[in-house]
C-alpha cells in the first residue's frame, strides 16, 4: 500500500477528486490541485474535441506558476479520465494530445484495456482504473492498470452495490498495489476511515459540486447543500447503467423517483444525450450518499481545508481511543 513517488509526494490530504462529467473543468481541477488534492477531468468534458488541447495547456501552465511562486507549498498531480467503452470515438485523439502534454495520472474507466495502459506508461503515466467488483478489478490489473479505484455502494454517478468493507477486504487479500476508493465519502472522518480499510487515497465527488469553482448549475449547487443520503436514488434509467442521482432532479424532470422504468446497456450513453427529452447529467443530477456532510457552497481551498482539519481531528480522536 504506497503511492509512487515523487508523483504523490506533494500531497496535503491524501484525496483524488473525482472527475465528474460536465462539472469538472479547468477550474475546479487547479484549485484542487493548488489545495494540495489530485484534480481530475474526464476528457469528453472538453467539447470541441480540440478543446482538450487548450486546457491541458492551461492546467499545466498555471501549476507550474504556482509551483514557481510556492516552491514549499507545490501543487498536487492531476489527472484525465478516458471511457475506454467502445462508444467513446473520441479514444485515440484523446490519448494523443494526453501524450503530447505528459499527463501523470489517467482514470480509465468502462472497459480496462491493455493498450490504453501500455500508451500511459510509455509517456510515465500511471493509470487508475474503476471498478465495482473484484472480477472486474483483476482484469484490470491483468491488464496492466498501475492501481484500482473500487467504486463502492453509495458513490455518486455510476456505482456499484457492494460495501466499501467487502470490496476492500477481497482486493486488498491480493492486490498491494496504489488504491483510491469511492462511495459515500465526503468529510475528514471518512478520508480516515478509507485509509483504515486499506485505501491509499480518498475519491472524493459530491463534495467538490457545491464549489464556487465547478461548472455546476446553480440549482444544483444548492439541492447538493440541501440534500440527504435519502435523496439519492440508484438508477439505470438514465444512461444504460446504474448510478446515483438526486431525488430533486428526477422530480423536476416529471418523474416519479418510486417508480423508475428500467434500462438495458444498449442504450449506454457517455457524453451525448441527443434526442432524449431528459439528459443524463444536464438534467438528472448525480450525486453520493455521502452529501450530508455538505452544508455549503465554498471555494475548493476553504472545503479542502475544511476537510484537512476534520481529517486530522479524526487521527487524533481515534489515537487518543487507542493508548
Amino acid at each position: 500500500m504506497s503511492l509512487p513517488s515523487p508523483l504523490f509526494d506533494n500531497l496535503a490530504l491524501p484525496v483524488m477528486g473525482s472527475p465528474m462529467f460536465i462539472i469538472s473543468g479547468p477550474d475546479l481541477v487547479i484549485a484542487q490541485c493548488k489545495a494540495g488534492i489530485v484534480g481530475s477531468f474526464p476528457a469528453l468534458n472538453a467539447r470541441p474535441q480540440s478543446q482538450l488541447d487548450e486546457w491541458l495547456h492551461q492546467i499545466t501552465e498555471e501549476l507550474g506558476a504556482w509551483d514557481r511562486d510556492h516552491p514549499g507549498q507545490p501543487a498536487a498531480p492531476f489527472a484525465v479520465n478516458q471511457i475506454v467503452h467502445k462508444s467513446n470515438g473520441r479514444l485515440e485523439e484523446d490519448l494523443a494530445i494526453c501524450e503530447k502534454w505528459r499527463v501523470p495520472i489517467v482514470v480509465t474507466s468502462l472497459g480496462a484495456r491493455e493498450d490504453v495502459n501500455d500508451s500511459v506508461q510509455r509517456w510515465g503515466g500511471i493509470t487508475f482504473h474503476d471498478v465495482i467488483n473484484d472480477r472486474f478489478a483483476r482484469k484490470a490489473v491483468e491488464k496492466g492498470a498501475n492501481g484500482l479505484i473500487p467504486v463502492a455502494a453509495g458513490a455518486g454517478g455510476h456505482a456499484g452495490t457492494i460495501s466499501p468493507f467487502a470490496l476492500m477486504q477481497e482486493i486488498r487479500a491480493w492486490f498491494d498495489g496504489p488504491i483510491a476508493l469511492s462511495g459515500a465519502i465526503a468529510c475528514g472522518r471518512s478520508i480516515l476511515a478509507a485509509q483504515a480499510l486499506g485505501a491509499d487515497l480518498a475519491y472524493i465527488g459530491s463534495a467538490f459540486i457545491a464549489t464556487q469553482e465547478a461548472n455546476a448549475a446553480t440549482d444544483y449547487k444548492a439541492t447538493i447543500v440541501e440534500a440527504h443520503s435519502g435523496d439519492i436514488v440508484y438508477s439505470n434509467l438514465f444512461s444504460g447503467i446504474h448510478g446515483n442521482y438526486l431525488r430533486q432532479s428526477i422530480e423536476r424532470a416529471g418523474l416519479d423517483p418510486a417508480d423508475l422504468p428500467q434500462s438495458d446497456a444498449s442504450k449506454m450513453s457517455f457524453g451525448s444525450n441527443e434526442g432524449q427529452a431528459v439528459k443524463a447529467w444536464k438534467d438528472i443530477w448525480g450525486s453520493g450518499q455521502g452529501v450530508g456532510a455538505v452544508r455549503s457552497i465554498e471555494p475548493v481551498g476553504a472545503r479542502v481545508a475544511q476537510l484537512r482539519a476534520e481529517y486530522e481531528a479524526a487521527k487524533a480522536e481515534l489515537l487518543a481511543k487507542l493508548t
